[in-house]
């Protein structure tokens, strides 16, 4: 008969080979696809390997970390990255490799090093950007024009976020009595929610983009942890080209999100992006001062120029006013002799036009045959000479009481 295995004898010759050749913990890099935590404590993983070409799942096996070591592994990791552990972290695990008949090959995380998950962290953000930058889209959110007075403000917060309360109190009792209108957009502002919502709400802005000068994107304090969602391709691309300028106050001074990157402008707090946009309008009101007192002085300026500009021409006035009055009897002097010379020479002119008239009636036609002269004619011409007719010439005559006709028989020189 064939040597066979029962399924317990075959599952205790797995586990003491395992346990051969895993005699001590041995470090494993991989990325977490679920994690759960029990309410025991016990944190329960499941750990994948994906092809570095096509993201094509390689392998896969789940691991516990008990609540003992959790304890002691979750705050120490917190600490040194400034993140949680969360599903879609790389990680390398000091694991005890172990083998139940039951349930299978398992692994018992030890320890976790905390430099390499901040290594790839770094890695994920730094390629993050360079798809930004590369996609040409890093700056684009900055070259929004901001509003010169934005009063009208949307805002991507938690409704009970005590952050977005601080934001609204410091714009509603600011010291300049400025007045804004704001409207809450509600989005989850940590964990794995957080793309999603924060994307839904700038889509939802986006639709009544009118109503709007300027976006805020605030969350108030929590673990520096938090801000890890916020190191995102998709919700940056979003904050990138969104067509208002976004102002972010997501983290504190120390921290930059890829967010916090390419938004508009960037503040340390909710209370510093309420104190922002009150220093704005603070800054156009300042500037509207300047200019009207500016406008004042130059026209105070202008008045007092021409001021002096009247006065002088006042005094130039008084000098012509007196060079006026000097030539005025001159003036008159002339006048009278002008009217008396143009009497004589009107005078002198009448007397010479009556002679002019006496001598055009003495040569006037009807005056000389009035005075027995005649005038012939020939075909209607005067007849000046008597060359200019010929015997056998029809002439008329023309007297003072009328005309004859006449044929010239002979014609002496």
């Amino acid at each position: 008969m064939t040597e066979s295995y029962s399924l317990s004898e075959l599952g205790k010759c797995i586990k003491m080979t395992l346990k051969t050749a895993f005699s001590e913990p041995v470090w494993v890099r991989a990325e977490i696809s679920e994690m759960h935590e029990n309410v025991s404590g016990h944190c329960y993983l499941d750990l994948i390997e994906k092809a570095d070409d096509t993201d094509v799942l390689v392998a896969k096996q789940k691991a516990t970390i008990w609540a003992f070591t959790y304890r002691m592994l979750k705050p120490y990791f917190e600490s040194e990255t400034g993140a949680t552990l969360r599903a879609g972290m790389k990680v390398l695990l000091l694991c005890e490799v172990e083998f139940h008949e039951v349930y299978g090959v398992s692994l018992n995380v030890r320890d976790i090093d905390p430099a390499f998950t901040v290594g790839e962290m770094a890695v994920r953000r730094a390629e993050i950007i360079r798809r930004l930058t590369d996609d040409g889209i890093v700056d684009m959110n900055k070259q929004q024009p901001l509003a010169p007075v934005p009063q009208r403000v949307a805002v991507i917060s938690s409704a009970t976020a005590a952050g977005y309360g601080d934001f609204c109190d410091q714009l509603r009792n600011n010291v300049f009595g400025y007045t804004f209108y704001t409207k809450l957009f509600p989005a989850t502002m940590q964990g794995a929610q957080t793309e999603q919502s924060v994307v839904a709400a700038l889509d939802k802005i986006c639709d009544f983009i009118d109503n709007f000068d300027v976006v805020v994107i605030i969350r108030g304090g929590g673990a520096t942890s938090d801000l890890v969602a916020f190191d995102n391709y998709n919700l940056a691309l979003h904050c990138a080209q969104f067509p208002l300028p976004i102002i972010s106050g997501i983290g504190h001074q120390r921290d930059e999100s890829v967010v916090d990157l390419v938004a508009h402008t960037r503040v340390k707090t909710p209370t510093a992006a309420a104190e922002f946009l009150v220093a704005r309008i603070n800054d156009f009101e300042k500037n509207i001062d300047e200019m009207a007192q500016n406008v004042a002085f130059s026209a105070r300026e202008v008045v007092h120029d021409e001021l002096l500009r009247l006065q002088q021409r006042i005094a130039r006035l008084g000098v012509v006013q007196r060079v006026c009055v000097r030539h005025d009897a001159a003036l008159q002097h002339l006048t009278m002799r002008l009217r008396n010379a143009a009497k004589m020479a009107i005078s002198s002119e009448e007397k010479r036009m009556a002679l002019v008239e006496k001598s055009i009636e003495y040569a006037d036609p009807a005056t000389l045959l009035q005075r027995g002269f005649t005038l012939t004619t020939k075909h209607g011409k005067i007849v000046k000479s008597v060359c200019d007719v010929a015997p056998g010439d029809i002439v008329t005559t023309h007297l003072a009481d009328g005309a004859f006709t006449a044929m010239v028989q002979q014609r002496e020189k």
